[in-house]
């Protein structure tokens, strides 16, 4: 197969830097009118007509001859013999991974607190696990088990009773590596369902599915419009776009790794986005080099060229501090600092998802066993957002325990403010508590 790239190539320098670059970020993750009226009318059967409509859509949608419900419900021991399926290398990287991943995510975990006042009233917050969390898993060829060990491990840390996987099987393609990974990471129930359905499915509960409290896991277009479509009725992790990554290099590492770096996200998808930033010219022109060398070697190698000459760039800026200023206009999902002495450069970074200092820290670490989660803020929204972790399965609740005296005191300015406000029953509440002069 014949490849070519024809990566854009933009300069900080010049005046029109600024609109180049939005371009370039722009990415519309809204469905088009004709997907969201359908997975309206997914959510809205599923509501109406549960397991029967899962049943349908499964073999619409997923060319299953199911008769029943019982058809998509895989039980515990499933799990369990896919363990026995897999390679011993595969068995050993997968717990090694959820080893990793479990031990970064225990130090997350949020414990309750309070603290007395002098006069003895008790403030504090109460940290609760949810009860039930739903993990959607791509299935078919696009299978993630890591992406298993990232949603489920966090929230079984965070003490949630019940994790319910769903998983599409079309044409009956059940993958053994995810399947494992279910089985490592605790996963409770698993249904093989996909979908708007699926999601559906979680948020309202159906008569073998049980209702969630949050749904988490990536999915396609379909599966993103129905997360945005049932967040209120059960908490979503978020809506995300294409994968990212951008690269800050000094230009003093090797031109082939940076080449490869970039190709790691690149091959998730077209609509990829893979970056490079350098006050380095001749450095980009050597990662150009190599990105035209590198790429007829690649399995993914078209899906990789469209993604690069779509949505890549290498940037040409003036210094670091340069660089640092456009990686934090960008905000993206995966932060290389491919530089000498990344730790200096670090209190600079406001906006990133995850941040991978130094040369030797590829990306793709991040994305299997480094420990950190991988399920992260894309499209800018590194602005606001954070990694999933285990606080996405916990709620916390205020506690408040007024002394009499505490409650007398608090009385008096919570009577003022409430009739500022013309609440006077807020203000008669708090005033009965007031204590009289001397008692």
């Amino acid at each position: 197969m014949t490849t070519s790239t024809a990566i854009a190539r933009l300069n900080a320098a010049d005046p029109d830097f600024a609109h180049h670059l939005d371009h370039l970020l722009s990415w519309e993750s809204v469905s088009d009118d004709s997907v969201n009226q359908r997975v309206l009318d997914i959510i809205k059967a599923v509501r109406e007509r549960g397991d029967a409509a899962l049943v349908d859509f499964t073999r619409q949608f997923d060319g299953l001859d199911v008769k029943s419900m019982a058809d998509l419900i895989l039980p515990r021991e499933r799990l369990e013999l896919a363990l026995t399926r897999i390679t011993a290398p595969q068995r050993e990287a997968l717990e090694v991974a959820a080893a990793r991943v479990r031990s970064y995510h225990e130090k997350q975990k949020q414990d309750s607190w309070s603290y007395t006042e002098a006069d003895g009233t008790v403030l504090g917050q109460k940290v609760t696990p949810l009860d039930r969390a739903g993990l959607y898993v791509p299935g078919g060829k696009a299978s993630y088990p890591s992406s298993v060990l990232m949603n489920a491990i966090p929230a079984k840390v965070a003490g949630v009773t019940e994790v319910v996987m769903v998983v599409p099987t079309p044409r009956g393609e059940l993958n053994e590596l995810v399947l494992a990974a279910a089985c490592i990471a605790g996963v409770d129930r698993v249904f093989t369902i996909g979908g708007a359905q699926a999601v559906a499915a979680l948020a309202y509960g159906t008569e073998s599915v049980p209702k969630v409290d949050k749904v988490v896991g990536p999915g396609n277009i379909y599966v993103a419009t129905a997360k945005r479509h049932v967040f209120g009725q059960v908490g979503i992790d978020m809506i995300a776009g294409p994968s990212e990554i951008l690269v800050v290099c000094d230009g003093q590492t090797d031109p082939d790794w940076i080449a490869m770096d970039l190709f790691s996200q690149a091959e998730h998808d077209e609509d990829a986005q893979a970056i490079l930033v350098s006050p380095d010219a001749d450095f980009l022109d050597q990662v150009a080099a190599s990105i035209d060398k590198l790429l007829p070697t690649m399995e993914r190698a078209e899906i990789i060229e469209k993604s690069i000459n779509g949505r890549g760039a290498l940037i040409l800026v003036s210094d670091m501090e340069q660089a640092i200023d456009v990686a934090n206009r960008i905000a993206p999902e995966h932060l290389e600092l491919s530089v000498a002495d990344p730790q200096a450069w670090l209190p600079l970074i406001r906006h990133a998802g995850a941040i991978f200092m130094g040369r030797h820290t590829s990306e793709a670490l991040g994305d299997y066993c480094a420990g950190p989660n991988h399920v992260l803020p894309t499209s800018g929204t590194a602005r606001f957002s954070s990694p999933l972790g285990v606080y996405d399965f916990q709620k916390r609740s205020s506690i408040i325990f007024c002394s009499p005296q505490g409650a007398s005191e608090l009385g008096k300015t919570a009577s003022v403010l409430a009739r500022g406000e013309s609440l006077s029953a807020h203000a008669r509440s708090a005033e009965y508590r007031i204590l009289e002069e001397g008692k």
